[in-house]
């Protein structure tokens, strides 16, 4: 073979790269264009509390109207761009402000900014029907709105409207299945010692509550087998118009707090002198003196933030750890 032919070879050859290279590049362009029209032509339903809303694609700005679901959003890998400032915190919890950087306040649960929320552009906000129902319709002029039924104690049902809502059921079943595996841990665990009757009381300003298993705490507590005492049982039958969420007592009360295990938690914005004082009037009281929990030494104040308010599955995760720390070292 001359040198004349070999030269013709390597110019077929070469040319015949830069022809396959420009088929990849061109099927690789098309396939992009048709995998981002059928994103944009997606869309999936969801039903909530005020109805039906239909979502178009996955969204990705969202904005989240209450605490548990900020921590949802969170859980699932998601930051949104907007959402209402936390109970307690400037303007974040502390166990997800570092998560929480460059998100905009937009008001709190009982007032939202609806001005700030247009502002964000959002393709998705999620809310609640207790504290936003009375601005739903405006929300759903921004943006299609999804609202959750009520605020108690069991976050779970709450937990898989977000995780439905965001277009992330599987993963939202994964990190329930990891709470549920870490509450089953932590029950083998303790074995004997979840036999014991808990009471949990909290202070704010002025007034103080007895709190019962609907409640945050209430219900991770019954997931771990903890009882309640009887007399606690029979005070929340014969009164409470919070249900079995919480009762609000006078110190003639303090002895139905008696039990094994007390935990108590104080609500306390910035500091509010008020609350800490409801705390340190009722701590320092003869009757509370008196109980057969507090002489023992088996009264233990918490985070409210993590055991009553934030109310979302990262406090739960939390509270969790929280007990099995103060168990293993009872």
């Amino acid at each position: 073979m001359n040198k004349t032919i070999q030269r013709l070879l390597s110019m077929f050859a070469v040319l015949a790269v830069f022809v396959l290279a420009a088929c990849g590049n061109t099927k690789d362009e098309g396939t992009e264009q048709a995998d981002n029209k059928e994103k944009k032509e997606t869309s999936y339903t969801v039903e909530h509390a005020m109805g039906t809303a239909e979502i178009k694609g996955n969204p990705e700005r969202i904005v989240v109207l209450t605490n548990e679901g900020t921590e949802a959003l969170l859980a699932l890998g998601i930051k949104p761009v907007g959402a209402v400032q936390s109970w307690l915190g400037d303007p974040w919890y502390d166990h997800i402000k570092d998560d929480m950087k460059d998100v905009e306040v937009v008001g709190v649960e009982s007032e939202v900014n609806l001005e700030k929320i247009a502002a964000l552009k959002p393709d998705l906000i999620i809310g609640n029907k207790l504290r936003q129902e009375a601005v739903y319709d405006k929300l759903s002029q921004i943006a299609p709105t999804i609202f959750s039924e009520t605020l108690r104690g069991d976050w779970k049902e709450n937990f898989s409207l977000y995780a439905k809502a965001v277009n992330q059921e599987e993963k939202g079943k994964e990190v329930l299945q990891q709470y549920d595996d870490k509450v089953a841990s932590l029950k083998e665990k303790l074995g004997d010692k979840t036999n014991q009757e808990v009471s949990v009381v909290r202070f704010m300003a002025g007034v103080t509550r007895i709190y019962y298993t609907d409640s945050f705490s209430g219900v991770i507590f019954n997931e771990l087998g903890f009882k309640r005492t009887e007399q606690q049982t029979e005070m929340f039958k014969a009164d409470s118009k919070l249900g079995n969420l919480a009762i609000e007592v006078g110190k003639e009360m303090i002895p139905k707090m008696d039990a094994d295990v007390l935990f108590y938690f104080t609500y306390a914005p910035e500091g509010d002198p008020n609350a800490v004082a409801t705390e340190e009037e009722w701590t320092n009281d003869p009757l509370w003196k008196k109980l057969s929990v507090v002489q023992e030494g088996k009264t233990y104040k918490v985070d409210d933030a993590i055991w009553n308010t934030a109310g979302g599955v990262l406090a739960a995760n939390i509270m969790l750890d929280d007990i099995e720390k103060i168990f293993s070292e009872k």
